[in-house]
């Protein structure tokens, strides 16, 4: 292992040299973990990948850099994406360490202001942001639910949010998605039970056709342990 400071700590950049493979770890939680072509290792990242290839969104609008990754496997299909992130720093990681292309528009602002700013209209929002290991309290009310959801194409927009489960007694997606269900007629939640510190992803708005993911963008290693990840997320009711 090669394990080098970007900046200076908290941030630190790992890299595999037998792989290629790069993570970037910030106050010891990772950001991001991709192969050596900025492929994400992650089976959330996919997942949204593949939510949005589904939806056939054009113009998606990121709250969130870490290593970018899902923003560079997007931008190589032809997706138009802009990221929002109060990090500068996260932006110079993605494109030095994880082949973000230089032509992804990069906002360094808080995401809830941004929205409030800009008059665009995005196919797809992605909310991928934590503080500290919480999601910042912001982007936990519906004031924001509301302000993301004017911001989205009125037909076939999606939005999607990832969010950090400890265990299977963890209510806190579950409690997301009913107050997603206040601002969007539809919701969804794709999750696993069984694994501590996993990730489940919350859909709202066109989110009723889609499928379950699967891999469509296998990365140089561990494709085959991603794909399997992949299956066993699934769609499950709410708990109380």
């Amino acid at each position: 292992m090669n394990r080098r400071p970007a900046h200076t700590d908290p941030f630190v950049i790992e890299q595999n040299n037998a792989t290629g493979s790069v993570s970037y770890w910030q106050n010891a939680d990772n950001q991001s973990a991709a192969d050596r072509h900025g492929v994400s290792l992650a089976d959330y990242i996919h997942a949204m990948y593949g939510f949005i290839r589904q939806a056939k969104c054009r113009d998606v609008l990121m709250i969130g850099c870490g290593g970018g990754t899902l923003a560079t496997m997007l931008c190589r299909t032809g997706v138009r994406v802009a990221i929002v992130d109060t990090n500068a720093a996260s932006f110079e990681i993605a494109r030095r360490y994880f082949h973000m292309p230089q032509d992804i528009a990069c906002h360094v602002a808080d995401g809830a202001a941004f929205l409030r700013r800009t008059k665009a209209r995005y196919d797809a929002i992605v909310l991928d942001a934590y503080d500290d290991a919480a999601i910042p309290k912001q982007f936990l009310r519906k004031s924001f639910f509301d302000l993301a959801q004017s911001r989205m194409a009125k037909r076939g927009a999606i939005f999607l949010m990832n969010i950090i489960v400890s265990d299977d007694a963890d209510r806190t997606p579950d409690r997301i998605v009913r107050l997603m269900g206040r601002t969007w007629r539809h919701t969804r939640l794709l999750d696993c039970d069984g694994w501590e510190n996993r990730n489940a992803v919350a859909l709202a708005g066109a989110v009723r056709a889609l499928r379950r993911p699967r891999l469509l963008l296998p990365p140089a290693r561990g494709a085959r342990k991603l794909a399997a990840d992949l299956k066993a997320l699934e769609f499950r009711a709410l708990r109380a």
